[in-house]
């Protein structure tokens, strides 16, 4: 875009700090699985000089996945900080998971960044610019973040350039031609006989250069006479996409009129509309070769995140305080907000927080303000100050030591004992609370218990961690299937989550399967006597008692009745008839589900003057019931979601098919907004079990579904039976 820069902090492993929050660059790095995010972070790194070498571990030069589950998983499972300079300028790029189930992280890092580069791999084609990219993509532009999109994999025998850049305008720029249009061409090499087609440099459109980066370095060349006509239509509509997105009449008017517009004047009109993120434009990328220092258009992307992304100033987040919202002024000398962007566990340091500073200077030693978004009996231990321990850099494995970090930064603190992942942190005589960013809700369940009686020990305190650091976990204690429950994104999340308790926090579990909280209940009335009548030596024990059992509308609970005539159930046993039904109903009657929805009437009985007891009561009450339940037919409850799927109007056929096959009920459909269709329906909970999965599956990762309890109501006979026939009896 413009004369190159030298890198101007960072190098060889330092400290990179900024004096002014002009000075710093957010940048987080979105796209799916595969498309090179860490690679380019990596290059970008090298290219700086904030690094030697690239991925390298056990050296330190690894800025990326490092985690020792990112190691055996090959793959980014959390957000990474990486800081580095350029031209004077702090850039903390933000590297993370492009699986869908590690949104949470994404969300994260889309908070704490100013702006975002959407990496999309060429190869990839359709299916990588569609999924979950077009609703990240309407995320960022609903809070008017800049977006820049690279480009990687070119090299491949299927990527198109050309293709995949009509791709992106067609599903993210809504077809608006003049708002993403690219600001180089590739230049290929020569063809292998496998199809391999190596880019050996790029065409600067705005410039009209040709740089050659075959050798691992950023060198200028003569343009051929090919490349120059090829250069001459794309720098046009350039020109013109970038005046018309800047709204610069003025310059539209001159350049209309045939006047050669200086480059200088276009370079300023782009970074003012990439700014306002209003313009996107479409850069390339390839990792360097073996050895070589800048990879193929580290540099062009270093010049537009310095020269085009906003300050933190740009760029500013809106907290409360007093009862009113206010957007915070990115000030080093404003009073200290600044916001948990996601918690992590240390062995021998303790927690750790990722913060950024919206506001003030945070320093080691601070006492603050933690304020969380939690209510209720929880929202003393989120509503307290606390003194911080040491501030330092992250940069990979490492923490960089820092006496202060001013408003703008993303850096890490320690003893922040209380503050969770988005947790406001504040000064402790101005309190505030920064809104909260959403996060999506775990809807996949996994059922668990301890391996053994020393892991059950350590299970309370683990699980407290590990929601701590993950917020897209949820922990569950079922009163009903008295089961413990981890609720998370989907498969892959949920290894990770198990790995952790067991690696970090040293915890075994072991999963089981997840129940569903069933009910039973009478279909008609019926009539039960429970007689308990036992003589052996001693004190005896003896009680009847004679109950009709009739059905109640849903949400009825269990009404017990007195009818008792003539006192032949005395009046002190009549409570212990009643806690014994109640007893028995909660155990369930059959299959061990409990019994609802009843009204159970109290109408005879007998009782002996030295042998009847409380005791005896309560199990003559159990065994009414139960002969009842016998002579009666059961219905069996179970809990029915409203569900509601979003999803891409190419995949509603068959979402709706699948729905039906659960035995769901479509309530209707319509379109919500361009391209995506919501889904509403009623499905039993039963058939949900790994709908978060199968839905993933069916509609190739671009749609997302939310499920609320409706109601219980009967199960079909057919699936009634092989229910009970699974289930233990009740005793």
């Amino acid at each position: 875009m413009v004369e190159r820069s030298t890198a101007s902090a960072g190098a060889n492993g330092k400290v990179v700090t900024a004096e002014r929050p002009d000075d710093i660059r957010n940048v987080v790095l979105v796209g799916h699985s595969g498309s090179g995010k860490t690679t380019l972070v990596e290059a970008l790194a090298v290219a700086t000089g904030a690094v030697p070498r690239a991925g390298r571990v056990e050296d330190g030069t690894c800025v990326s996945d490092y985690d020792d589950i990112e190691q055996r998983q090959h793959r980014s499972v959390q957000l990474s900080v990486v800081p580095m300079g350029w031209a004077g300028t702090k850039i903390n790029l933000l590297d993370t998971p492009g699986y869908q189930d590690f949104v949470g992280e994404l969300r994260a890092g889309l908070r704490a960044a100013d702006a975002a580069l959407f990496v999309l791999s060429a190869a990839a084609g359709v299916e990588g610019v569609s999924g979950t990219t077009p609703a990240l993509w309407e995320e960022c532009a609903s809070v008017g973040m800049p977006r820049a999109i690279v480009l990687t994999h070119l090299d491949t025998a299927r990527a198109d350039f050309e293709d995949m850049t009509q791709t992106c305008r067609e599903i993210l720029g809504g077809g608006r031609v003049e708002s993403m249009l690219p600001l180089h061409l590739p230049v290929y090499g020569a063809k292998s006989a496998d199809g391999h087609r190596p880019v050996t440099g790029l065409i600067d459109l705005l410039t009209q250069r040709v740089y050659d980066y075959s050798a691992g370095e950023h060198t200028e060349m003569p343009a051929s006479d090919e490349q120059l006509e090829l250069m001459e239509q794309a720098r046009n509509r350039l020109i013109e996409g970038i005046i018309a997105e800047s709204e610069d009449e003025t310059l539209m008017e001159r350049y209309i009129g045939g006047e050669e517009i200086d480059l200088g004047t276009l370079v300023r009109d782009l970074e003012k509309a990439v700014a306002r993120g209003s313009f996107h434009p479409v850069l390339i990328a390839a990792p360097p070769p073996e050895g070589a220092r800048e990879g193929l258009g580290t540099t062009e992307i270093l010049e537009l995140i310095t020269r085009g992304f906003p300050t933190p100033a740009e760029h500013p987040v809106t907290a409360v305080s007093g009862g009113k919202s206010a957007p915070q002024v990115c000030d080093p000398k404003a009073p200290l907000a600044a916001e948990v962007i996601r918690t992590a566990s240390d062995p021998y340091v303790g927690r750790i927080s990722l913060v950024r500073i919206f506001s003030g200077t945070l320093s080691a030693d601070d006492t603050v303000h933690v304020w969380g978004h939690r209510a209720g009996d929880e929202a003393a231990d989120h509503d307290a100050d606390e003194r911080i321990g040491a501030v330092s850099l992250p940069f990979g494995k490492q923490q960089r030591p820092l006496g202060q970090a001013i408003a703008g930064d993303i850096v890490c603190v320690t003893k922040l004992s209380r503050a969770e992942t988005g947790d406001t942190l504040s000064a402790k005589d101005s309190p505030l609370l920064i809104e909260a960013w959403s996060m999506p809700d775990p809807l996949l369940p996994v059922a668990v218990h301890a391996h053994s009686k020393a892991d059950e020990d350590k299970l309370s305190v683990g699980l407290s961690r590990l929601v701590a650091e993950d917020p897209t976990v949820r922990l569950e204690h079922n009163p009903d299937t008295r089961q413990l429950v981890l609720w998370c994104l989907g498969e892959a999340h949920r290894d990770v989550a198990l790995e952790r308790l067991r690696s970090r926090f040293g915890v075994q579990v072991d999963v089981i399967d997840h129940k569903v909280a069933l009910r039973e209940t009478f279909a008609g009335t019926a009539s039960g006597r429970g007689r308990h009548v036992k003589q052996s030596g001693g004190h005896g024990q003896f009680a009847i008692c004679e109950i009709e059992v009739a059905p109640l509308p849903g949400g009825s609970g269990i009404e017990f009745v007195d009818k008792v005539v003539g006192g032949v159930v005395p009046r002190q046993f009549i409570p212990s008839v009643e806690k014994g039904v109640r007893a028995q109903a909660a155990r369930g009657v059959t299959a061990g589900y409990p019994l609802v929805d009843v009204r159970v009437t109290l109408f005879d009985g007998k009782a002996h003057s030295v042998d009847s007891s409380d005791a005896a009561f309560q199990t003559a009450g159990a065994l009414a019931l139960r002969e009842a339940a016998a002579a009666a037919k059961l219905d069996l409850l179970e809990p029915i979601a409203e569900v509601r799927v979003v999803v891409a109007d190419e995949y509603v056929g068959p979402v709706l098919g699948d729905l039906s096959g659960r035995r769901g009920r479509v309530l209707g459909t319509e379109p919500v907004t361009l391209g995506r269709t919501e889904i509403r329906a009623e499905v039993p909970e039963l058939e949900l079990a790994r709908y978060a999965i199968d839905l993933r599956s069916l509609a190739h990762g671009g749609a997302t579904f939310t499920r609320a309890y409706a109601r219980h109501e009967p199960m079909p006979t057919q699936v009634a039976v092989t229910v009970r026939d699974r289930a233990e009896p009740t005793v």
